[in-house]
């Protein structure tokens, strides 16, 4: 008896959606070049829309990076998850520029929560990571809110790509 080969070809996961998270101080080896680079190669896989958590350092870095790509490949959109109203609050007056400038031109804003509360940005993170195709991580320390949404993400989605910078 001759039994036939079963063949399963399987299709690669659509990659729409990325999220970003990272920490808000950066170090000296962070790579502007490198996130733009890793940001160019998500879209020509097909990501079309970028959420990002508008907070301090690596978010307000890469949200810009998707604004500079956007002149482009136009088709590409900036999604603020924003957390709770007055986020900046806290932010340094450049980096409040920083963020109303990038609030202005991004295609959306999802606030997460009208309020702070303690863990709303925990809230924002989970939004994002249950969203997205992939993640795009700075992590350099095995606490925080990035380390948060990393083992979140790792966790809930093992079958899902982290690209860590």
């Amino acid at each position: 008896m001759q039994t036939k080969q079963l063949t399963i070809k399987t299709q690669p996961l659509k990659m729409n959606t990325c999220a970003f998270t990272g920490h808000r101080v950066l170090e000296s080896d962070f790579s502007a070049r490198a996130l733009k680079k890793e940001v160019e190669n998500l879209i020509l896989k097909g990501a079309e829309t970028f959420l990002n958590g508008m907070a301090m350092g690596f978010d307000l870095i890469a949200a810009e990076t998707v604004l500079k790509l956007k002149k482009k490949y136009p088709f590409i959109k900036l999604i603020a998850c924003i957390p709770c109203y007055n986020q900046e609050r806290g932010f340094s007056e450049r980096d409040k520029k920083r963020y109303a400038r990038i609030l202005k031109k991004a295609d959306a804003a999802e606030l997460i929560s009208e309020n702070y509360f303690n863990g709303c940005m925990q809230k924002r993170d989970r939004y994002m990571a249950d969203r997205a195709d992939a993640l795009v991580a700075y992590l350099k320390k095995e606490k925080g809110g990035t380390a948060y949404t990393v083992k979140y993400f790792q966790k809930k989605y093992p079958e899902k790509e982290i690209i860590f910078l």
